[in-house]
């Protein structure tokens, strides 16, 4: 596909605003997804997510649309999650995109995660598609959700779409307006292979498979890479594009998303964020990859069984690949025995971690009750962080204790 003729876009929205409802309405107005095969919120694949209707891990999906203008176009969608316990997994979404369709719900307007999202987005110098959506309802309130976008986010009332993914009402009017609105991938297939990592899992298999946006040059098959972190080399045993499901192709050019099964068996060796380049010939500069997530809760995980304490450190290592803002480090408990003291981005991100690692990999956790992190000044001059009660300096010890506090913009209705 022409690199002209590419487009990568994710969609973000707060929380039960219909951000995977018209994903799903996009798969099917392109025909990526069959009749027989579709069902809704089709791009959330894990049990969890479809239980809990909420969306925890971003997603990519290519998708072929032939535009007004008679032209045939590759447009690749990465999925992000709504809730802000998982927005470590939307700023890696919009990190390889040129643009955000912002969605939010006529009848709500705009909320907290909305402006969060577009805080991001601008970081990343992302434009913006906004799109107010789920006009079908009764108490919907277009006009007015239309003008708060206007007065708050600063859009121009033409860039504005009415849709309702339900009804699958202005979905063709989304696609027109990404393949006008959206640039081209900017991108040299001359230069040096620089692709960013931007989400990954393991596969028994085929070890590390690496999720990437390919942002110079070219990857295929069978070619010898290498990751400009951690130096380490490997060999592409696959390459392929997300159908949605995973599927072999030649090559990956500029401004393709797709998938590269690596061999690599060392979780640790293949970070989210990291550049892969090509072995013999390396790119000099590795592209921007990500801030470290910042965890905001903290608890402590501990096998009910001691001998399944080798089992957690390897789940937890494999997970982590997987959520990279998942922070932990060994501890010991004279009462729970070996385990791990963990950072989640909140109590939702903590209670999913928790119940994948039962699920996915068949552990029995006991977790201790989560707490946060606070600042202790000692009465000789020392200043710690203690994100565990039993790190806490004897009394006699402590001049003062902070905790954390937040500063808050809360906007509400005039009346």
């Amino acid at each position: 596909m022409e690199q002209s003729h590419i487009r990568n876009f994710c969609i973000v929205a707060h929380i039960d605003h219909g951000k995977s409802t018209l994903a799903d309405r996009l798969l099917e107005l392109t025909g990526t997804i069959g009749e027989r095969e579709m069902r809704e919120q089709f791009l959330d694949q894990m049990e969890l997510e479809r239980e809990r209707g909420i969306t925890i891990k971003a997603s990519a999906v290519r998708m072929t649309y032939r535009a007004s203008d008679g032209e045939t176009y590759q447009l690749n969608l990465i999925d992000t999650p709504g809730h802000v316990d998982f927005n470590y997994e939307v700023s890696r979404s919009l990190a390889a995109c040129e643009v955000a369709i912002l969605v939010v719900d006529a009848s709500q307007g705009i909320e907290a995660q909305t402006l969060a999202n577009v805080y991001i987005a601008l970081e990343y110098s992302l434009v913006l598609i906004p799109i107010v959506n789920k006009i079908d309802l009764s108490i919907a309130q277009p006009e007015k959700v239309a003008k708060e976008m206007e007065s708050i986010t600063g859009f121009l009332p033409e860039e504005v779409i009415f849709a309702s993914a339900k009804e699958g009402i202005g979905t063709k009017d989304i696609l027109e307006a990404i393949i006008r609105r959206i640039p081209p991938p900017k991108g040299n297939t001359q230069n040096a292979l620089r692709a960013l990592i931007f989400d990954s899992k393991y596969d028994s298999y085929r070890g590390v498979i690496a999720y990437l946006r390919v942002v110079d040059g070219a990857v295929s098959k069978g070619r010898r890479l290498r990751l400009m972190s951690s130096r380490k080399p490997f060999e592409a045993l696959e390459v392929g594009i997300f159908k949605p499901w995973l599927t072999p192709v030649e090559t990956l050019g500029v401004g393709e998303v797709g998938y590269i099964a690596t061999g690599l068996k060392n979780v640790g060796e293949c970070r989210v964020g990291d550049t892969v380049t090509l072995e013999e010939n390396t790119a000099v500069e590795p592209l921007p990859g990500y801030r470290p997530a910042k965890p905001m809760v903290f608890a402590g995980l501990y096998p009910l069984e001691g001998d399944d304490y080798s089992l957690l450190r390897d789940a937890l290592e494999k997970l982590n690949l997987n959520d990279a803002s998942l922070i932990y480090e060994p501890e010991t408990s004279a009462a729970l025995g070996f385990g791990f003291r963990c950072g989640f981005l909140g109590t939702l991100h903590m209670d999913i971690v928790g119940e994948r690692l039962r699920r996915e990999y068949g552990l029995e956790l006991l977790a201790t009750a989560p707490s946060v992190a606070y600042q202790v000044a000692t009465a000789n001059g020392w200043e710690l962080t203690v994100d565990n009660p039993s790190k806490l300096p004897a009394m006699g010890e402590v001049k003062e204790i902070r905790e954390p506090w937040m500063a808050v913009s809360i906007i509400t209705p005039s009346r």
